[in-house]
Order: C-alpha cells, then sequence, then structure tokens
C-alpha cells in the first residue's frame, strides 16, 4: 500500500485525480480501451470534479462500473449514487463508452444483480476510485464484511453507524430515511482490479484511516483489506492522516 499526505482536501483531490488519469492512460495505450470503477460521498467531490477536466483522456474507450447505491431508492432522490455520477461525472465527459449503473429500485433485484454480475465478470478493471468509510467500510459492505464470497455483486445490511454517516453529510434529513439495505460491489470483486486508488480526506475519517493502516484483516475491519492489493494507493489529506501520522 502506498500512503499518499496531502496539505488538503483540494490537492487531495487534484493529485488523487493525476493518478487515476494516469492509470487510465495507460490501461489506453497498452489496450486500446479501459474498464473503471466510480465511487459516491463527499470523499470522491473533488477528485471527480479534477478527473473531468483531464482533456487528454479518449473517454469513447473508457467504461464505468458503478460501485454501489440503495436499495429502493429512485434515481432522482438525492441521495441517488445514479444521480451523483451522472451529474458529476457522466454528463461531464464527452461520449462516454458506457456506464453500468446499479438499478438497486429495480422490480427484481436478482435479476438486476445477475445482469451486473455477468458484466463485471467480463472484464479485466483497470482502475477502481473508492474511499473509506468511517466504519471501516469498502463501499457498502460494513463490519463484520463477507471477504470470501465469490459474488461480485451482493445485497448488504447497512448499519447504524454506516447510516449516521450518511445523514451527517447531509444525503438524508433523518436516520429513518436511510435504507437499510444496499447493493454493493463485493470486496474480493474490487481487489481484483489492476490498481485501486482510495481517496480519504477530513479528520472523521482519522480512526478509519488507521484501521486500514493498522487493524488486522477481518470481517471486522472491511477496509485492512486493502492491504492485500499489490498495487494500492491510500490517498490521504492532513486530518484524515492524524492518527497514523501525528506530525503531518
Amino acid at each position: 500500500m502506498r500512503i499518499c499526505i496531502f496539505e488538503n482536501a483540494l490537492d487531495l483531490g487534484s493529485h488523487s485525480a493525476m493518478v487515476v488519469s494516469m492509470h487510465i492512460r495507460r490501461a489506453l495505450q497498452e489496450k486500446g480501451e479501459c474498464s473503471i470503477i466510480l465511487a459516491t460521498g463527499t470523499s470522491q467531490l473533488t477528485m471527480l470534479d479534477a478527473l473531468v477536466k483531464d482533456h487528454d483522456i479518449d473517454w469513447t474507450k473508457v467504461e464505468v462500473f458503478h460501485l454501489d447505491e440503495y436499495v429502493g431508492i429512485p434515481e432522482t432522490h438525492k441521495a441517488s449514487f445514479r444521480k451523483y455520477l451522472r451529474e458529476r461525472f457522466a454528463d461531464r465527459v464527452p461520449g462516454l463508452r458506457s456506464f453500468h449503473y446499479i438499478k438497486a429500485d429495480a422490480d427484481d433485484l436478482s435479476k438486476e444483480i445477475a445482469r451486473l454480475s455477468d458484466l463485471i465478470s467480463s472484464k479485466n478493471i483497470d482502475v477502481a476510485c473508492i474511499g473509506i468509510g468511517e466504519n471501516g467500510h469498502l463501499a457498502f459492505n460494513d463490519p463484520p464484511a463477507n471477504l470470501d464470497t465469490k459474488e461480485p455483486y451482493l445485497i448488504v445490511q447497512l448499519d447504524e453507524a454506516c447510516r449516521r454517516q450518511q445523514v451527517g453529510e447531509g444525503w438524508f434529513d433523518d436516520l429513518t430515511e436511510v435504507p437499510m439495505q444496499a447493493i454493493s460491489m463485493s470486496i474480493p470483486q474490487i481487489l481484483k482490479s489492476e490498481c485501486i486508488i482510495c481517496t480519504v480526506p477530513d479528520k472523521r475519517k482519522t480512526e478509519a484511516v488507521r484501521m486500514a493502516v493498522t487493524a488486522p484483516i477481518d470481517p471486522i475491519h472491511p477496509c485492512a483489506s486493502l492491504r492485500m492489493h499489490k498495487n494500492c494507493y491510500l490517498m490521504l489529506d492532513h486530518s484524515a492522516a492524524s492518527l497514523i501520522c501525528p506530525l503531518s
């Protein structure tokens, strides 16, 4: 795991985007196409804003896989991750080859999971852009997370800490509004990516960052699984890094 620490969230976002762009361009040069994973949340805002301004990427050769989505939330809801990614990414890049959104309000979720799983199983993911939750989750894999599943996507239960984070970030007005379930990419599937760029700003993520760096790799500490990956960048601002680098 490479740990990179930056002065503030804006610098963090721009440098994360630079690393993402570098790996996308490398894949395009070597293969002529590229498959990536995109996440949502406040941690990704500055990174995505910088990434869409990179005019050296041929987006017509890039396809995107969606990391997670709340069960039952329509795309028009302010907390919808599909809405987030359309507005902050897909609508801002020219000629994107494809974006495989999770339709977690579908009538038959098992068919939707099968559709997504078939799609991603046929691809080699070049770059995964992710964050870490305050409770240490990766995607919506809250502790105790399933680290052994063979399924690319699965329905997961959201714990209270995760749901409170969503309220705290302003996506919902009250805890009762936050869904109890989500469709999430599994941790084993995330770890299949050739490169992982994990962008984590903010002081409220300090315990999760320490977990990622020092905790045992087990279901109780999902983000610690990142240490199993051969090419993972943990991108932090000074606030998020304060417990692992007190003098930063």
